[in-house]
Parts: C-alpha cells; structure tokens; sequence
C-alpha cells in the first residue's frame, strides 16, 4: 500500500459564519502530482494554509508527512516547499544571490548551495542568465526562479498555489512542461492547485474537486472523464436551430448545442452517430468532420459544478 504524505479527516476551517473548507477527508499517495482543483473560493488557498499549518482548523485533523499540522506544524515547513500567491523573491538581486540567500536560511554549505544552485536553474534554462538582477524579467522567468526557490532544500512534498496564473500561453506551457521534469527528477510529492484543467489532466496523476469547501470527486483524471457522457463534435455548415430542435428529440442525445459553428451533442453510453449525422444531412446541412470521444476533464468540471449547484 503506498504511503499517504496527506491525510486530513473531517477537516474544517470556519470564518464568521462561512464554512471555507467543510468536512474534507482526503488521502494524496506519496510521488504524484495530486491536482486541487475549484472555482474561485472553493477553499483551495485555505485548505494548502490548514496543511501548511499556517491556520489552525476549527474542527478535524491533518496529518502531513506524519506530523499533526495543529502541534507540529513547525515540521511541516521544514519537510515541505511551498509557492503560494507571492512569489518570495528579491528582485534587486540576481537569480544567484536570491537561491543563496534562501540556501543560507536553510543552512547550506557553500559548496552544496553551488551545487544547487547550478542543479535547479539549468533545466529551467536560467544558469547562464544567473547574475542578472531579476527585477526586469519576465513575469514566467521569475516564476520559475519561485519553483526552484521552493525545491531548494529538497523537500518530499511541494505545494504549488497555481503557479500558472497570469502567465500568457507560451509562459504556462514552459513552466508547466519544467515542472513536468522538475517533479521527475526530484522525486517530489506535489499538491498542485489550479484553474487552468488542460494543466491538470497533463500533469496529475490523481485530482479532487471541491466546490464551497466541500469534496465533490476524487480519482485520476481518466476515471472522472469516464463518468461523462460521449461527446460528439461536428464540423460542417449550414447548421440551423431547427436542426437543433431536431437532433434533441432523438433517443440517446442527452443535449444538442452550436458552438463556435460547430454542433457538440452529448450521447448516451451506446448512442450512434450515423444517424444523427444523416439526420442533419437531410434537414440541410453540410457535414465536413466528426469527432467523437469522452468528455475533457474541463467538461467534467463543468458538471460537477453545476450538479452541486
């Protein structure tokens, strides 16, 4: 049996008269990326803070890395990294001068700070450009620098608190491929928060979905997506809402909509396309392409959110 880094039972963290996070019983295995997923005050936040012993719970219990995080959350910090909503770093020193500060904290040596020093920043393509003061970087170059400012100390387990939020696309796509390799050479355990679920489904090997502080789902990213109804895309032109109308009243189409020009249908476990798309043919329109697979992780999420809802 794999060993659990995190274990919370029943645990609860109440503001005033709001429930943040609410009953929550959760297992994360050791060596994956374990995805965190929610909407905007999901509990999210509060839930890495209660982890990190940075908020005590007002009821239940969190045991992390085997300690209790309500009376030994000291130890907690010292095993864990974590990059939360700021990223920690000194941006009139140069990338170099801001690892060895923290290398410092944690009382490394001068010779095993070069050493990881040099270790974290060439996969991220930052060592030739480690003197450099990072107050004119990039918002994604000290985003990465973050990362490696978190892993440091070699920590077993790693909270990242979205680290992709507010990239652009190319700056998202490169942080998350280095963490992809970071996460696997380090060996690190990683409790990974975030909005962005392509991001999730790429690199989770298990995620939780939790709506008004409450879990909602749990399991690997293939097992929610199999819980979904077969989704069905078609491409063409012609499409009209009579067309529409049409293909909601066959047996099996659980929904008909046009997006983007494109009609998406949702289908029952055995339902087949060819009719529908011989349907739309005579009511006139053009098919050029069919698509037809499970529902993404995102369509997943929107489900679940609209079943709590």
């Amino acid at each position: 049996m794999v060993e659990a880094v995190i274990r919370t039972e029943k645990l609860s963290r109440v503001f005033d008269k709001v429930r943040a996070v609410d009953g929550l019983d959760l297992e994360v295995p050791a060596g994956i990326v374990f995805g965190f997923l929610g909407p905007n005050g999901a509990g999210k936040t509060t839930t890495i803070r209660l982890l990190l012993g940075l908020l005590e719970p007002s009821e239940g219990r969190a045991t992390v890395l085997g300690f209790d995080t309500r009376h030994q959350a000291g130890g907690v910090r010292e095993k864990a990294g974590a990059l939360l909503e700021h990223h920690g770093l000194y941006e009139r020193l140069s990338a170099e001068d801001n690892l060895a500060f923290y290398a410092r904290v944690w009382r490394m040596t001068a010779s095993a700070r070069r050493d990881r020093i040099r270790e974290l920043l060439e996969p991220l393509g930052l060592w030739d450009r480690r003197s450099e003061a990072i107050g004119r970087w990039s918002r994604g170059m000290k985003q990465k620098l973050a990362v490696a400012r978190a892993l440091l100390h070699r920590p077993s387990l790693l909270f990242l608190d979205e680290p992709t939020a507010g990239l652009d696309p190319v700056a998202a796509a490169t942080l998350r491929d280095d963490l992809g390799t970071l996460v696997s050479r380090e060996g690190v355990t990683v409790f990974l928060t975030t909005h962005n679920l392509v991001e999730a489904e790429r690199l989770c090997h298990r995620v939780a979905v939790i709506k008004q502080g409450r879990l909602v789902a749990v399991g690997h990213p293939d097992e929610l997506k199999a819980r979904s109804a077969t989704r069905a895309e078609i491409v063409g032109r012609g499409f009209t809402d009579a067309m529409l109308a049409l293909l909601r009243n066959q047996p099996g189409v659980a929904r008909a909509d046009l997006r983007n020009g494109r009609i998406v249908l949702e289908l029952g476990e055995s339902s087949e396309t060819s009719p529908l798309v011989r349907l739309i043919v005579q009511a006139g329109g053009a098919v050029e392409e069919v698509r037809k697979d499970k529902g993404s992780l995102e369509d997943v999420f929107l489900t679940l959110m609209e079943e709590e809802r």
